[in-house]
């Protein structure tokens, strides 16, 4: 079965609560979805997923320390990850969000993940300023489906 995984850290549930949102636009189409906070999951859920989503808050326009440090460990299944889909995701309080989804997409690229342009909204994902509002509802749930369309292409 195909496996979607959204992998966050959050403080505010800001973060969580667009994960959860992301979850949304997946389910009901025949594939498994983990949804979990990273000081929850081990390296090995990127080997078992073909798809992975990862969200953050923003902090000084960065990913969290938390979510760089899974990246970091990461380096332990580099060169297995390649052609798997990637995704990201932020809430910030005030601004940086593009420059901290474009910190978690590097590190996917360096994974030879193939991460899709987004057409609306925010150019790289979703970014809530504060809770998500109904525009960011409806650009999580647009990018779960996104991500889940491209993993069925590839995968099926």
């Amino acid at each position: 079965m195909l496996k979607i995984s959204i992998i966050y850290y959050t403080r505010t549930k800001n973060t969580e609560n667009m994960a959860y949102l992301i979850r949304e636009g997946i389910k009901d189409r025949d594939i498994e979805v983990i949804c979990e906070r990273v000081e929850n999951v081990g390296i090995d859920i990127l080997l078992e997923s073909h798809g992975i989503i990862v969200g953050s808050p923003t902090y000084f326009g960065l990913m969290s320390s938390q979510i760089k440090e899974f990246f970091d460990n990461s380096i332990k299944v580099y060169g297995k990850l390649e052609g798997k889909v990637g995704g990201a995701f932020t809430s910030c309080k005030t601004g940086g969000g593009e420059t901290a989804l474009k910190s978690i997409i590097d590190a996917m690229f360096v994974h030879g993940m193939i991460v899709r342009g987004y057409c609306k909204g925010n150019h790289y994902g979703p970014i809530a300023i504060g809770s998500p509002d109904e525009i960011i509802h409806k650009e999580c749930i647009k990018l779960g489906d996104t991500v889940a369309s491209l993993v069925k292409k590839l995968f099926v």
